[in-house]
């Protein structure tokens, strides 16, 4: 499963919303990577995703795999939408 988003965050995805997809990636069991300009990290890695050095505008690709990959894309999106850091 794969969901797409556009950042709309100013700062983009710097430490404090790296840290909440992190943890809300962390809550689940499947596989779940965060794409952004042809590299892939896992999104339970902190430092994976301040690797990639997010910014603005920037369109990122979620993909989860294994038993609860629905769920976990659900409350990813979620997480992007309420904290304001993506559509």
């Amino acid at each position: 499963m794969e969901k797409q988003f556009i950042v709309i965050s100013k700062s983009g995805l710097h430490a404090r919303p790296a840290t909440l997809l992190v943890q809300a990636a962390s809550g689940f069991e499947a596989d779940i990577h965060l794409e952004y300009k042809e590299k892939s990290v896992n999104l339970k890695s902190i430092m994976g995703v301040m690797s990639l050095g997010i910014p603005e505008n920037a369109q990122i690709k979620i993909t989860a795999d294994g038993t609860d990959a629905k769920q976990a894309l659900e409350k990813i999106e979620e997480v992007l939408k309420t904290e304001g850091l993506a559509n």
